[in-house]
């Protein structure tokens, strides 16, 4: 009877480099290469990651636009229904449907939907909350990637990973280390 510790699933695999044009090269050559599914990490934003990744997601700002959108369609048909419907008041003269009296109570609920939808939008696209990621199972990426290394992953699956034609891979970028990542 075998009394082994069963293999813990296996992530993918991660590559450190020195600094963050590295990185970008690397990420470049990655998508070049024919992987899809990696992530670069870094202590600070590098813009051009995003499109050495081909990052060109859409989604958020039109779940910010039909926010504000819904926002703007709260505000002037409850205070249409108000003024019109339910508490009518004819004050002077004036028609139940004043338009430019709705301006600034339609602003704010453009403004506060649209906050919301874009805040509830990023949880829900980035998967939050999240409390554990695998990537933390690399001692040095726990030690230094919010300090000062740079991290590039791909992913298991990725249906391109070969885990050794991949560690081959990433030796050949220039990484300083390669590490496998558990689950």
């Amino acid at each position: 009877m075998d009394h082994r510790p069963p293999v813990p699933a296996l992530y993918g695999v991660m590559a450190e480099f020195e600094d963050p044009t590295s990185l970008v090269n690397a990420a470049r050559r990655t998508y070049d290469e024919g992987y899809r599914q990696f992530d670069a990490y870094s202590p600070f934003p590098i813009h051009e990651t995003f499109d050495a990744m081909h990052l060109e997601d859409r989604r958020v700002p039109l779940l910010v636009l039909g926010g504000g959108i819904a926002g703007m369609l709260t505000g002037l048909g409850l205070q249409a229904w108000v003024s019109a419907v339910a508490y009518p008041l004819n004050i002077a003269g004036r028609p139940y449907l004043s338009w430019p009296m709705f301006i600034p109570v339609t602003f704010e609920l453009t403004i506060l939907f649209a906050a919301f939808a874009a805040v509830l939008g990023m949880f829900g696209l980035n998967g939050f909350p999240m409390p554990y990621h695998p990537v933390f199972n690399v001692e040095r990426f726990a030690a230094h990637a919010s300090q000062d290394r740079f991290f590039l992953a791909i992913e298991a699956i990725d249906p391109k990973f070969d885990h050794a034609r991949t560690r081959a891979f990433l030796k050949d970028l220039g990484a300083t280390e390669v590490n496998d990542v558990a689950e």
